[in-house]
């Protein structure tokens, strides 16, 4: 893995790691927005504070900014989280699901049969 690779990486958890950033995410996963909304949805912080949070997302690449005139749009760029799902999430998913597959099947043959007009056990 390249030096940049875990930078970037880094700078991803990082960005994920905070409650308002992820929140931001979350407003900018319904579509792109203006800077001003994003500031109004937070009312609990000042102009700055949001503008601070929206640089390290910017600076993780999650989020795109471009701007229209006066205005500034901001959008989610999802490939990061993509990419840190893949290599650190995918890579069990596989092994997660055979296991519990295997559970279930465990249960399932521990299970006396039942006939169709059996009722169903009392919980």
């Amino acid at each position: 893995m390249s030096k940049d690779l875990a930078v970037n990486d880094d700078a991803v958890w990082k960005a994920l790691a905070d409650p308002t950033r992820r929140a931001i995410l979350d407003l900018l996963r319904a579509g792109p927005q203006r800077t001003t909304a994003i500031v109004e949805a937070f009312p609990h912080l000042t102009r700055f504070g949001v503008m601070k949070h929206m640089d390290v997302l910017r600076e993780a690449g999650l989020i795109n900014t471009r701007e229209e005139g006066r205005q500034r749009i901001n959008s989610l760029n999802a490939v990061p989280i993509r990419q840190i799902y893949e290599r650190w999430v995918s890579r069990y998913s596989e092994f997660w699901s055979d296991h519990l597959l295997r559970i279930q099947e465990d249960v399932q043959a521990s299970r006396p049969e039942r006939g169709p007009q059996d009722p169903p056990p009392k919980a």
